[in-house]
């Protein structure tokens, strides 16, 4: 092997020494802890008012509120920023990587991950500014800079920095890319197992042409986009593996007894190394759902309301939606599959051979399609995120310019290095989970204190009138 060609396993290594150092313990014990201090300093609020969750979704939006999205566009712009390839590769990641224990802890860190993200979804309305061009942001860097003050803004900075780089959309175009050619490609004679760089730098090129056309309608078009597409995308992929799992419905019991026993054991593919299975879970829960890491926060942080506990409610179904459902019904059917064990594929590539052997109609296919829309509008969410970012750093009036250089981004992510991509996305992510969950607990009493202002007054007469009238 020459020098130069080992280069990338080299930048490889180094980033998995990396993502070993920054998803330690206390990374651990700021997302697990931190969600553990929320879900009992808030005495339990976001589980007791889960149907006022729901109910919000239909509430119509002020015109005179500041914001830009409805509470739905915008738990769907959160979500298309989640969902995706988190939930369809990521879960086959965490599987390969820390085996089906890994899965609990995925359920774990969403459970509390529902009372994070009533944290920091109602601070990321509470603590809106102004950015250079005087329109209303929300989102960690403003968290930090207008609740915390002049003193923590390099915090916001900080986050800022980590989500210009976390938001790439490397790795959703570089496992879209992979279903697709082999999928259809390779299938078609478009391109061959050894020989493909042609094929995924054209797809790259269409995906940047397609994101380009969304990108330049700014965030309303996003929110139109990703309101009609992220509903029927999740109806569409539960009703897939539903039929997977109904016609397995006998293998179901014994994939979630595998999950449970290597949760506590690590045996199955960790080497009975727990410490790494937990810590697998967190990772994938993290990328799965966001909780805690902030990017959320930046699509509910653009909500048209004036109530941030009302963000703060709707926000917290994300995690519910996206680990407790999506994420679960992909694990168990790549547990029931059997292909896991193989160890012969990762990422999108496990996902779809275990549909492959357990639908019996073009199971890949279908996946393939619905995972495209649903990768497509993350890629698209992933962009506004950056932008924020972007303009946070070096003001808004030049963000646009962001969508040539994360056009680039997204040819890029198709033609890179998958175990590259994971670790340096992995990095980021980390990084960006310490100034949203150090501002977050910093600033937990005045959500505790505009909680108990918005339930008491919910509970009145007059609002109990308003919501029979609405």
């Amino acid at each position: 092997m020459t020098t130069a060609e080992s280069l990338p396993q080299q930048a490889e290594a180094l980033l998995q020494i990396i993502v070993g150092w920054v998803w330690g313990p206390p990374l651990v014990v700021l997302l697990v802890g931190g969600g553990l201090f929320f879900l009992f300093y808030s005495r339990f609020i976001p589980y007791r008012h889960l149907p006022e969750s729901i109910r919000l979704l239909t509430r119509k939006a002020d015109s005179k509120d500041p914001g830009q999205l409805s509470h739905f566009q915008a738990l769907s712009t959160a979500l298309s920023g989640t969902l995706g390839m988190g939930n369809v590769a990521g879960v086959a990641l965490a599987i390969a990587m820390g085996g089906p224990g890994a899965i609990f802890w995925m359920w774990v860190s969403a459970l509390l991950g529902i009372a994070t993200k009533f944290y920091t979804c109602t601070l990321a309305v509470m603590y809106r500014g102004k950015d250079s061009e005087g329109e209303w942001q929300g989102g960690p860097m403003y968290m930090v800079s207008e609740g915390l003050g002049p003193r923590w803004r390099h915090l916001a900075y900080f986050f800022a920095v980590a989500g210009l780089f976390g938001t790439m959309p490397i790795f959703q175009i570089n496992q879209l890319t992979q279903i697709i050619r082999q999928t259809f490609a390779i299938p078609m004679g478009w391109a061959s197992s050894e020989s493909h760089f042609t094929f995924d730098l054209t797809l790259g090129l269409i995906f940047a042409v397609v994101i380009v056309i969304v990108a330049l309608g700014r965030l309303p078009r996003l929110g139109r986009v990703t309101g009609w597409l992220v509903p029927g995308m999740v109806v569409g992929y539960l009703l897939l593996t539903g039929i997977v799992l109904i016609a397995n419905m006998e293998a179901i019991p014994a994939a979630f007894a595998l999950i449970f026993e290597d949760a506590f054991t690590g045996n199955a593919l960790a080497g009975g190394a727990l410490g790494a299975v937990i810590i697998t879970g967190i990772r994938r829960a993290a990328f799965s759902n966001e909780a805690g890491i902030g990017t959320e926060a930046m699509a509910h942080g653009a909500a048209k309301t004036r109530e941030p506990v009302r963000e703060g409610l709707v926000a917290m179904l994300g995690p519910i939606i996206d680990t407790l459902m999506v994420c679960t019904c992909t694990a168990l059917v790549i547990l029931i599959s059997g292909v896991w064990q193989t160890g012969e594929r990762n990422g999108i590539g496990l996902t779809s051979a275990a549909f492959d052997a357990l639908f019996p109609f073009g199971g890949s296919l279908l996946l393939t399609v619905l995972v495209t829309l649903l990768s497509l509008s993350t890629v698209m969410t992933f962009w506004y995120y950056g932008s924020k970012c972007l303009g946070f750093i070096i003001g808004a009036k030049h963000q646009h310019h962001y969508i040539w250089f994360y056009a680039v981004l997204v040819v890029l992510g198709a033609v890179s290095s998958l175990g590259l991509v994971v670790s340096l996305i992995d990095i980021m992510y980390a990084l960006m989970a310490i100034p949203t969950m150090t501002a977050s607990l910093l600033l937990a009493p005045k959500v505790n204190q505009a909680a108990a202002k918005y339930f008491s007054s919910e509970s009145s007469p007059q609002a109990e009138a308003s919501r029979v009238e609405g």
